[in-house]
Formats: C-alpha cells, structure tokens, sequence
C-alpha cells in the first residue's frame, strides 16, 4: 500500500472508530446492521486493506452521522486510491512529507503558527534553498535543487480555483532571522507582504512586545478538513514528525492557536511590522 494510501486510509479508520464508539455499537453490531462481517467491520477500521465506499456510507448512516460527516468520510474511503502528484517524488522526500502532502492535498484550511522559519508554503526559492543550505546534513546541490523544487510545487495549492483558507502567525523571530543574505531577506518579506493582501490569506506578526504566549508547544500546523473532526495536527521536531488526531489533541492545539491570534498584531499591524523590519535590511 501506497504512503499516501496509508494517510487516508488512518483517517478513515479512525474516524470509523469514531463514529461506532460514539453510537456505543459494538462490532459485531455494527456489522449485522449493513450486513457484513465483524472482522469486516474491523479490517475497516484497523487500515488493513482496501475498502467499498458504499459499505463505509451505510455504516455512517446507522450511526447516525450527519451530513457533512457522512460526505467527508466517504470522500476518504472514494480517495483510498488516489495518487497525488508528489508520487513521483517519494525517493527525494521522507516520508512524514508524503504524509503532509497528502493530508494538505485535500486540506480547506491550514493554520500556521511559526517561531523560527517562514511557512513552507509562503517561502521563496532562495529563501528555501538557504534553509536547505544550512541543515545539519550537508546536501549535495541536486538534492537540495529537488527538494526545494517539491516546496513550489506544493505552494501551487494557493494558486488552484479552490484554495485552502491560510492562516499564518508569525512569531517576531521569524520575520528578523536574516536567512542566506539581506537581500535574500528582502525577497522574502516582500513575498509576506504580497500574501497579506491575499483575500484567502491572513497573515500576523507575534511581537516580542507580548512577552510570554501560549505556544510553548512551539511551531504547529493544524490541517483542516470539510469536517472538523478529521483535523489533524502537524508538529515538525528536530527528530522528526508528529501527526496528531485525537480530540483531547486537537482541542489543545486549537485553543493555543486561538490565544496566539488574539495576542498577535492584526494584518495592518503585521504589514506595518514587516515594512520596518524590510527598510532596516537596506
């Protein structure tokens, strides 16, 4: 099975456990009602194999689910297959990035909250060719040239006729960390400005002025779907990456996402900021 299969298919077996527990169905239940097997019931369930998207829409609907549930969760288990256009990539990139991909593939909207590095999805080439410039693990010029290459690609989902809503918090850090060169700088601020003005981005500086905020949980990105329950949390750590999806998890994030935008500068503010801090590089 496919990486990117692999990240639909654990959505959609989770949201199946979900979905039977909140009824207070068991699986033997949950199976007699449409029809199919308890094991059947839990191969769904579990990621294991493939799946009939007209089984999963009858399972929905003896639970219950609403509408937008019930759209959502079928959409995954019709998308179980569906290869992204990253598929040609996956010897370049590791896998939690086939996993972002794919979740950001059929993501309405991202919210960002960054303390150390302009999002992926708002960085220039130079900017993140600098970044790749400075890992740790010395790159050779072609991988570096692939990798960042896969980053403007993935930046086209701004540009497609449905976008997802971008919400992008900026911790003050981000916006001084002179990354490559001055100039380099300055292409990438004015790249911030060009998406403030965007009607599906809004974009906000976190001043140092604020003192403490409610991130120490550090860089994070929560990737939205059509329905909130199949929210999934993305953390970047330096030893790898975090999927997080469980509602305890999900409710903790949102919340610090929520005080950091009422702590940040508004977008005329931020623009404000990122103005000044541009003219200083000059």
């Amino acid at each position: 099975m496919s990486v990117q299969t692999t990240t639909r298919r654990r959505q959609l077996g989770a949201m199946m456990r979900k979905l039977r527990a909140r009824k207070g169905l068991t699986l033997e239940q949950a199976g007699n009602l449409v029809g199919i097997s308890k094991a059947t019931v839990s191969r769904y369930e579990t990621q294991a194999g493939p799946v009939k998207w007209l089984v999963v829409d009858a399972l929905c609907r003896e639970y219950d689910t609403t509408d937008a549930e019930r759209t959502a969760v079928v959409g995954l288990a019709r998308d179980a297959k569906q290869q992204g256009w990253w598929s040609s990539f996956t010897d370049a990139i590791p896998e939690s990035m086939n996993l972002l991909l794919t979740l950001e593939d059929d993501a309405v909207r991202e919210d960002h909250f960054s303390c150390v590095y302009v999002p992926g999805l708002l960085q220039t080439r130079s900017y993140s060719t600098a970044l790749q410039q400075a890992n740790e693990v010395r790159l050779a010029p072609l991988e570096i040239e692939r990798l960042v290459d896969i980053r403007m690609k993935r930046q086209e989902i701004l540009v497609r006729p449905t976008p997802p809503r971008l919400w992008a918090i900026l911790d003050e850090s981000v916006i001084r960390r002179v990354v490559g060169s001055p100039e380099i700088m300055k292409e990438q601020l004015g790249r911030l400005l060009e998406a403030n003005e965007s009607p599906h981005i809004t974009l906000q500086i976190l001043p140092f002025s604020k003192g403490a905020h409610g991130a120490a949980l550090g860089s994070f990105v929560i990737i939205g779907n059509a329905e909130a329950s199949l929210d999934v949390v993305y953390v970047d750590i330096h030893t790898g990456s975090l999927f997080l999806e469980k509602e305890a998890e999900l409710d903790r994030y949102r919340l610090a996402f929520d005080y950091l935008r009422a702590q940040a500068l508004d977008m005329e503010a931020s623009s404000s900021m990122i103005h000044r801090v541009r003219k200083e590089l000059q």
